[in-house]
């Protein structure tokens, strides 16, 4: 088997306000967001290793969790990890050359019995400008079948 190149968690959160939360994260991380724009924030953080997305969405109550990933380093990690969760009976998605988050994206994404989306993907280019990224949906997974067992999202990154 060949060694996948796991570079850190990713923790996607839904936040009411993103210039509140981005202000509560610099204090509780002790660090400057990485990239900001309207309505997103990233945080890089180093110990524990960890990328940190804020997405502004509308919702009722606290906040609420947007979708969990691992960072790889290479498209082969991605395929590696997708041909796994397939080897061990999960239905993957793919997304290959998304933009999303600013960023174009190599990615496989499974739902967990609950719905819960992870993602497994590589930045092949960062930091793009909001001209060459359209990101109207990104971040913000659109259920079409809302069976449990046969959840599938129609748009959804980061």
């Amino acid at each position: 088997m060949t060694a996948i190149n796991t570079l850190k968690a990713h923790l996607a959160l839904n936040v009411a306000n993103v210039e509140n939360s981005i202000d509560f994260y610099k204090k509780m991380l002790g660090i400057e967001p990485s990239k900001v724009r309207t309505g997103y924030a990233k945080f890089d953080v180093q110990n524990p290793p960890l990328n940190l997305t804020l997405n502004q969405v509308a919702f009722q109550g606290k906040g609420a969790l947007s979708h969990m990933g691992i960072q790889v380093g290479t498209t082969e990690d991605v395929i590696a990890i997708r041909e796994q969760w397939k080897e061990r009976g999960l239905t993957p998605r793919e997304e290959m050359q998304t933009t999303c988050c600013y960023a174009l994206q190599d990615k496989a994404w499974v739902n967990d019995p609950d719905g819960n989306e992870w993602e497994v993907f590589v930045v092949l280019e960062d930091n793009l400008a909001d001209a060459k990224s359209n990101d109207a949906t990104c971040c913000t997974p659109t259920f079409t079948n809302i069976e449990r067992k046969n959840q599938e999202v129609a748009t959804a990154c980061c």
